[in-house]
């Protein structure tokens, strides 16, 4: 006696209520597995972009606003400081800063954002040069590798770059940017953006930013020294890093820049937290309604096996009579829970991962963040316990009645 075969055609003998089990079982599964796939991705992307950086200084206003414009590159500046305010912290040799980034940002090309900065951030985000060179002169830039491969940029390509952050050809500067270097992909912002020096942005920004007349910034090099000349002119923050994370005036630093000066200093390990846990809210509901549904689906099996256990008794003593035992008849009716668990666990999966090849095409558009729809992350195993878990639950009361079915009773009502 084939017991997967019968218990198949147990299952599709009534295939709405199949339809039924299966779509809240699909969706179930494949709601709480798109959550852990977005969670898993967005996660390791802001872990990614850390890059060990302790201090993010800029424009007073939201803390959180000035992590992920400088760091994440998916929302608008707080506003911009002067070189003369940030002096302090870009000079080379002060005793609580290892390395500090200056950013200018405000424009983009086909979306992708255009930063100003000095070679330091590369050494930040552990980025190299695959092809050509390091940005140096004015209107010179450096395309990180996805940005790069997207917009199919060459050693050569020129480029007009737009203000804001949206593709908008009536807002486009007079400045024409060459590439000169291609970046390795390091899995990180930075093959995102596109990398010029300081002096570029402000040039472009400038009545005469043309990027062939001459310029007042001609001169300007890609020496610290030679960024702080410009007192009057601004950036938008500024990325730093500690010589010592434990050093009681560096863990003091944030409190005296905010109480004692005009610029606001912001933690990322601090905000990227609080962002999780304003996250953690609705993404616990959502899990809570994916579980609910799922339990609403093991209902239904349970349900459904318990009434087809109805119709079969006469079916069902029959199958004793021609030799077949009580714990048969008992992992038939499992088995019927157990596969109908299995197939929306597939659906479920199958169907998530869809879901997710769809929002991360929308959500790439919008920030220039890759989302990938087939990987793993790590918690499919548990998925599929808990599913096939499910599953062997709603059928094992069905399973004991059939186990403990009276033959002659069923065979002499017929």
């Amino acid at each position: 006696m084939n017991i997967l075969k019968l218990a198949w055609k147990n299952i599709i003998h009534n295939p709405l209520n199949l339809l039924l089990n299966l779509v809240l079982l699909t969706l179930g599964v494949g709601l709480i597995n798109f959550i852990l796939l977005f969670n898993h991705q967005l996660k390791d992307k802001f872990d990614k972009n850390l890059a060990g950086i302790d201090l993010v200084i800029g424009a007073k206003g939201s803390p959180l606003q000035l992590i992920l414009c400088s760091m994440y590159h998916i929302d608008a500046p707080t506003g911009n400081i002067s070189i003369k305010e940030a002096k302090p912290f870009l000079r080379i040799g002060h005793p609580l800063i290892k390395a500090s980034v200056p950013l200018s940002v405000g424009d983009n090309y086909k979306g992708y954002r255009i930063v100003g900065t000095d070679h330091s951030i590369l050494t930040m985000y552990d980025a190299q040069v695959a092809v050509g060179k390091k940005w140096s002169g004015l209107y010179e830039a450096t395309a990180g590798a996805e940005v790069a491969a997207v917009l199919g940029l060459e050693i050569g390509s020129e480029f007009k770059s737009s203000h804001g952050f949206s593709d908008d050809q009536d807002l486009e500067h007079d400045g024409v940017f060459r590439i000169v270097g291609i970046l390795e992909s390091t899995g990180s912002v930075v093959d995102q953006l596109l990398l010029c020096n300081t002096a570029s942005v402000w040039d472009v920004h400038s009545n005469h930013g043309d990027g062939h007349n001459h310029s007042k910034y001609d001169n300007f090099s890609m020496e610290r020294d030679s960024l702080l000349l410009y007192e009057e002119e601004e950036i938008t923050s500024i990325l730093v890093q500690y010589v010592n994370r434990t050093n009681f005036q560096a863990l003091n630093m944030p409190r005296n820049i905010n109480e004692n000066t005009d610029l606001q200093a912001a933690s990322p390990a601090y905000e990227i937290n609080r962002l999780y846990d304003m996250m953690g809210t609705g993404t616990k509901a959502l899990q809570l309604l994916a579980i609910l549904i799922a339990i609403v689906s093991a209902i239904s099996i349970f349900v459904s096996l318990l009434n087809s256990l109805r119709q079969r008794k006469y079916e069902l003593s029959l199958l004793r009579v021609l030799g077949g035992k009580p714990t048969t008849l008992f992992f038939l009716i499992v088995m019927e829970g157990v596969i109908m668990a299995l197939l929306g666990f597939l659906l479920g999966m199958l169907t998530s991962h869809i879901a997710m090849s769809a929002m991360g095409s929308s959500l790439s558009e919008r920030y220039n963040y890759q989302f990938a729809s087939w990987i793993q992350h790590g918690q499919e195993a548990l998925i599929f316990a808990m599913t096939l878990g499910l599953g062997f639950l709603a059928a094992v009361i069905p399973a004991i009645m059939a186990y403990r079915t009276d033959i002659h009773n069923n065979l002499s009502e017929g």
